[in-house]
């Protein structure tokens, strides 16, 4: 199977999100609920590393669920880190032997151009909330936005466990990228008080 879509944009996004970060922000609040800048930032060094895992199928048997919270340990390389693996997930996800069969990530085996499309939404989201617990602005690219748009407007209003809270309600003529963080569970007006 040839590959959907490319990471490249979303990729870049968050690599340059969290170039921004600062140390003094790693205690500051996200729209996680519970989970600091610190922690999402921990979560995402697993997440990136899971997900290239997940397309050259090396993770298929043996794959486990993050440690998640203040459980996480954050590297202290983590802006190079991260950079680097968001680098090779893109690579990866290129080769179009990533897009079939099947293939697991944090426990879970899925069709492998599934899977894929779940790295596209944490990638982004997770860019949409270190974004706005810092102080900056997300950028999405408009086939990435559509290809979430497909993937999330079937979500069960009541969330999924695990995953995404309870929808959140979004008027209809809101813009696309806002209507897409109610679905996952995120209220986009959320701002951390730490800004204030």
């Amino acid at each position: 199977m040839e590959p959907q879509f490319d990471f490249e944009p979303a990729a870049r996004s968050l690599a340059a999100i969290i170039d921004a970060v600062t140390d003094d922000q790693l205690a500051d609040p996200t729209p996680c609920a519970g989970a600091t800048v610190r922690d999402l930032l921990a979560h995402v060094v697993g997440l990136t590393e899971a997900f290239r895992q997940a397309a050259t199928k090396e993770s298929v048997g043996r794959s486990t669920s993050p440690p998640a919270g203040t459980d996480s340990p954050l590297p202290d390389d983590w802006r190079t880190r991260i950079a680097g693996q968001l680098e090779t997930l893109t690579s990866a996800w290129r080769v179009p032997e990533a897009w079939d069969g099947d293939t697991e990530a944090g426990g879970v085996e899925l069709p492998a151009a599934l899977v894929a499309i779940v790295a596209l939404d944490e990638i982004t989201v997770h860019a949409w909330d270190l974004a706005v617990a810092t102080g900056q602005r997300l950028t999405v690219a408009p086939a990435d936005l559509a290809i979430l748009h497909e993937f999330l407007r079937e979500t069960d209003p009541a969330g999924t466990p695990g995953l995404f809270g309870p929808i959140v309600e979004v008027p209809a003529d809101a813009p696309a990228f806002d209507r897409l963080l109610g679905l996952t569970g995120r209220d986009p007006a959320w701002r951390s008080a730490a800004l204030a």
